[in-house]
């Protein structure tokens, strides 16, 4: 995962608007916000700061968004 730091700096949690971290071994940026902590995906370096497409604390992590394909 390639986040450049300036832009992880103006990134924020869309649901709480809480700073995000990184989490390179899971491909995700995740919510600061301890009653939050939504984690977003990465797809090919680009965030997805989608709240839907976010996993929940405790959720597993989708290897595949179901539907890929053609």
């Amino acid at each position: 995962m390639k986040i450049d730091d300036w832009l992880l700096e103006i990134l924020a949690c869309p649901a709480c608007h809480a700073p995000l971290r990184e989490d390179d071994p899971a491909s995700e940026l995740v919510c600061t916000n301890p009653e939050c902590g939504l984690a977003y995906p990465v797809r090919d370096d680009i965030p997805v700061l989608l709240v839907d497409e976010a996993r929940r604390p405790g959720q597993p992590k989708a290897s595949e968004p179901e539907g890929a394909g053609g």
